[in-house]
């Protein structure tokens, strides 16, 4: 395949190299007379591992030359990659100015380009940028996006000295389109890669770097944060940490990190609570740590945001535990928003089939008679009482039963906490907690008569 990278800094010229080692044919563009130089003289524009052998093995086989020439390169080539930088502004916002600056040189390019046409963008870009990139190319070359050219987001996995070896053996091949021409490309030109090739939407696939890179450091930080704690009680931390990441199953896998509601129960709030205490005495300073109960109460209230935006005044509450198949109610975030709204003036109806009032003991008892001493009187067993009664029904618990409460209860306000459904054609108003609407439904949108006015205390 006859590719362009424009763009022969540290990914282009990885890339560039890397796809010619696949055996695809690449013509490197730069506005740098030094780089073009460099890779025309079968050399990298950059120092790392294994990048010099695989510069002068493409040169020397006719797979790789560059130029500064960006309608050369367009021109002679199927699939176009920006592989600019995206510098900070000082302000912190991420400063695309290259970016847009090459889409207007592909769009006139493309003026005078036969066939269709296939722009990737490699740099690290956040969801919005593939869409204006497309305007800007439509506008500039007269075509039509999907017609005549098509815009992909294709972000790299590579780190700084192991890039190569990083793209020759990727964690994933990930694309985010709207073109089915498109994507059988791209499943062509990373064929023979060892890796699951994914095809997502485009925002997807603009996020997903900044969510990687995020989490990275986050990781850092808190490994950090846990060493810190550990050096002052005189323990070794990467005994510690060793130990944790042996831990497939919950620590170094996918558990708990889907988005949704609140954490809960006896072990979590209690447990953080204490390692901060711990770090306090010790006189140890653990910002991330400590930001982890504030931001779990912020999830709760965006919970009551999401209710009390509905503007109905009776509410069912469907799952009271803090997770599905329990009956226990200690530190359960659903308590603390039906709480809330009790104490609003909210009508609530709770169903939960595990839960029996008149058997709760010790601490269970305790936590639900200081948050919900009436909770006996507006609890019950009875799902299809509490779903015809009320008029917002919020899912806290996911649950078979709840599966067919749309065709059963149409027209309601579902509040999904627990990503119930994946994919919903409901004649009503659906919203989730960190996901937005999945309702397929044109009705979705249509203003809400309310009730009931929101209140703030």
């Amino acid at each position: 395949m006859d590719i362009s990278i424009l763009g022969l800094g540290y990914v282009g010229c990885v890339s560039a190299a890397c796809f010619a080692k696949l055996g695809h044919h690449v013509i490197g563009a730069d506005v740098s007379e030094k780089k073009i130089a460099l890779i025309n003289a079968g050399k990298p524009t950059i120092i790392e591992a294994e990048i010099g052998e695989l510069v002068k093995d493409a040169h020397d086989k006719g797979l790789l030359e560059a130029t500064g020439d960006c309608r050369y390169a367009v021109h002679h080539s199927d699939v176009s990659f920006i592989a600019v930088g995206t510098p900070s502004t000082r302000e912190g916002h991420l400063n695309l100015k290259y970016v847009y600056d090459v889409a207007e040189q592909i769009g006139q390019a493309l003026r005078d380009k036969e066939g269709f046409h296939i722009i990737a963008i490699r740099s690290t870009v956040l969801p919005g940028t593939n869409r204006k990139v497309g305007e800007i190319i439509q506008a500039a070359s007269g075509r039509e996006r999907g017609t005549d050219f098509a815009v992909v987001s294709n972000p790299e996995f590579m780190r700084e000295g192991t890039s190569v070896r990083d793209f020759m053996n990727p964690p994933l091949s990930l694309i985010g389109t709207d073109s089915e021409l498109a994507e059988a490309t791209f499943r062509e030109l990373y064929g023979g890669l060892p890796a699951e090739f994914i095809s997502t939407d485009i925002e997807v696939a603009e996020m997903i770097k900044y969510v990687n890179n995020t989490f990275h450091a986050l990781k850092i930080v808190f490994g950090n944060e846990i060493g810190n704690i550990c050096k002052a009680l005189n323990i070794d931390s990467h005994k510690v940490m060793d130990i944790f990441c042996k831990d497939t199953k919950l620590n170094i896998s996918p558990y708990y990190l889907m988005p949704g509601f609140a954490y809960g129960g006896s072990c979590l709030p209690k447990d953080s609570r204490a390692l901060v205490t711990l770090a306090h005495d010790l006189y140890v300073n653990t910002p991330v740590i400590n930001s982890i109960e504030p931001s779990n109460e912020l999830q709760k209230k965006a919970a009551m945001d999401i209710i009390e935006s509905k503007g109905r005044r009776k509410v069912g509450i469907l799952g009271l535990s803090f997770k599905a198949g329990t009956d226990d109610l200690r530190n359960s975030p659903i308590v603390d928003v039906a709480q809330t709204l009790c104490g609003k003036g909210y009508e609530i109806q709770i169903y939960d089939k595990n839960v029996c009032v008149s058997q709760l003991t010790g601490t269970n008892a305790d936590f639900i008679a200081a948050k919900l001493p009436h909770l006996h009187e507006i609890i019950t067993d009875d799902l299809d009482a509490v779903c015809r009664s009320c008029d917002v029904l919020v899912i806290s618990n996911r649950e078979k039963e709840y599966c067919d409460i749309p065709e059963r209860y149409p027209g309601k306000y579902i509040v999904d906490l627990a990503r119930q459904f994946k994919e919903l054609d409901y004649d009503g108003s659906y919203e989730g907690i960190s996901w937005g609407s999945i309702n397929v439904n044109a009705n979705q949108n249509m203003a809400l008569e309310r009730d009931m006015p929101s209140t703030d205390f």
